[in-house]
């Protein structure tokens, strides 16, 4: 007689005999699992412990490449093996953000807390899409404090995703849907009467022209509005732009405002760009991805004055927050609005007034995801740990290192400065020198391991460009940091 595929013996059906024991995944021996996970996570907190001692970064060698180029593993191996394998080719090999003169890209640094929340997230292994369960009450509860903290209404939602890309691509479909009616999900932008068209600074981040292409709407119809010498949006030059795209027959439905650009965390004139867009009924939507956070701290939120008058905001707690990628924000003003652009009925996700089905509103009404991970833990635990003040106080630290970096750079014979230092983001470049040079410089610093800066672009001439969110970075980082590049200038 043939078997069928799935046919199986009768010593195979359940109860907990050696072979059905033997077609599970979890370990055969516990106390040998235990013990090897004890000792990883001891490794990790060694690593974060002692991450000063070794280099910012360092190239895997070909031996360590080659490990992952192997063919698919049909055999199981040990644990053992498989985590000698990660001190061997994994850990030494890490970005470098961990690290105090980690400087070159607006990465957080993580914590200690934050790692334990991430490891007790994966063991829980909640999916946060829907249904009524704890995950979704923690999530609702970093809601509430950004809604606290923004000083957004009762009634406001938000939604965790993996960055401030795709919460920025969220915002443009919700302000598209709310110009144009929910119809528009059905009928596309056939449903509009005019072109839709959006306004944000020529210094925003390229995910905001990204979202308005995959929004359908696409990047041609998004102004770059001119700047100020200091980097922010001209809200003149926003005001002639909307009237004279209103003469030509379009329908403006969006500005964005960036707090703290990519570049060079400039913060765009939040209040007036606000006012405008009350004035012409636009969506108001705020890009703080690099500096919205900066509301936790008492003498860095003035900074943020007019946020709180934003429909949406899009934030990465992975970066000032510190808490382990990813676990990007998006706060959003009108909660109804936010739910009219992604809620869908489904029969599979039917609710309930009681059990696991229970719940008016899952995240997966406010975003495009259903399966989600438990991202809210590891905020929730990093904000309780340590607290917003705490929080907004490595904030102003590093803005205050910012500061001594710029000073140095002032006084050095070596390097001016590139642009005004608004927030914790330091551009300069070597005086007199060719933009080939500044690149090589950084690059020259990242073989050496002592640091890691990034470089950019400033009025078309390359810069050094150092980002300083790093809670962990000091005085003397910097001055390792400017002693070493100093170094290297003057021998080429």
């Amino acid at each position: 007689m043939t078997s069928r595929p799935f046919e199986h013996s009768a010593s195979d059906a359940g109860g907990g005999g050696t072979a059905a024991a033997a077609r599970d995944l979890d370990p055969a021996d516990w106390a040998e699992f235990r013990q090897l996970a004890h000792a990883a996570l001891d490794d990790v907190i060694t690593h974060i412990q002692t991450v000063r001692e070794g280099p910012v970064w360092q190239a895997p060698p070909e031996e360590t490449r080659q490990r992952f180029r192997r063919q698919l593993p049909v055999t199981p191996s040990s644990l053992a093996d498989v985590l000698d394998d990660v001190r061997a080719h994994v850990a030494p090999f890490a970005t470098g953000n961990l690290h105090p003169r980690f400087m070159g890209w607006a990465h957080g640094a993580g914590t200690p807390a934050g790692m334990v929340a991430d490891m007790i997230a994966a063991g829980l292994n909640m999916n946060c899409g829907g249904r009524d369960h704890i995950g979704l009450e923690v999530e609702r509860q970093i809601v509430r404090w950004m809604a606290e903290a923004f000083s957004y209404p009762d009634g406001a939602s938000g939604l965790f995703l993996t960055g401030s890309s795709m919460a920025n691509f969220l915002a443009v479909i919700i302000a598209k849907t709310n110009a144009v009616g929910p119809q528009s999900r059905e009928l596309g932008l056939r449903a509009a009467d005019r072109q839709l068209v959006a306004y944000t600074s020529a210094e925003a981040h390229a995910c905001i022209a990204q979202a308005m292409q995959l929004s359908g709407i696409g990047s041609h119809h998004l102004r770059q509005v001119a700047t100020d010498p200091a980097g922010r949006m001209d809200p003149g030059a926003l005001q002639a732009a909307i009237a004279a795209d209103r003469a030509a027959g379009f329908q403006p439905f969006l500005v964005v405002a960036t707090a703290g650009t990519v570049n060079t965390g400039a913060v765009d004139p939040l209040a007036d760009i606000a006012v405008i867009a009350q004035q012409e009924d636009l969506w108001f939507h705020v890009d703080g991805a690099i500096g919205a956070l900066s509301v936790l701290s008492p003498v860095l939120k003035p900074l943020m004055a007019g946020i709180e008058m934003s429909h949406s905001i899009a934030l990465d707690f992975h970066k000032w927050g510190h808490v382990p990628y990813d676990a990007g924000f998006l706060l959003v003003r009108d909660g109804a609005a936010h739910k009219r652009a992604f809620a869908s009925a489904a029969a599979y996700l039917q609710r309930a007034d009681r059990g696991l089905a229970a719940g008016e509103t899952w995240p997966c009404d406010l975003g495009p995801d259903l399966s989600r991970g438990f991202r809210a833990l590891k905020t929730w635990m990093t904000f309780e740990t340590l607290g917003t003040a705490r929080l907004g106080d490595a904030m102003l630290h590093t803005c205050e290192l910012a500061q001594y970096l710029a000073q140095k750079v002032d006084a050095s014979e070596t390097f001016e400065l590139k642009a005004p230092v608004a927030l914790n983001i330091v551009c300069f470049g070597v005086k007199g020198a060719a933009g080939a040079a500044n690149r090589d410089l950084v690059l020259d610093l990242h073989e050496s391991g002592i640091a890691a800066p990034s470089w950019t672009t400033i009025n078309g001439d390359t810069a050094i460009r150092c980002a300083i969110f790093n809670h962990r970075t000091t005085r003397r980082d910097i001055d390792i940091f400017m002693d070493a590049i100093s170094d290297r200038a003057l021998r080429t």
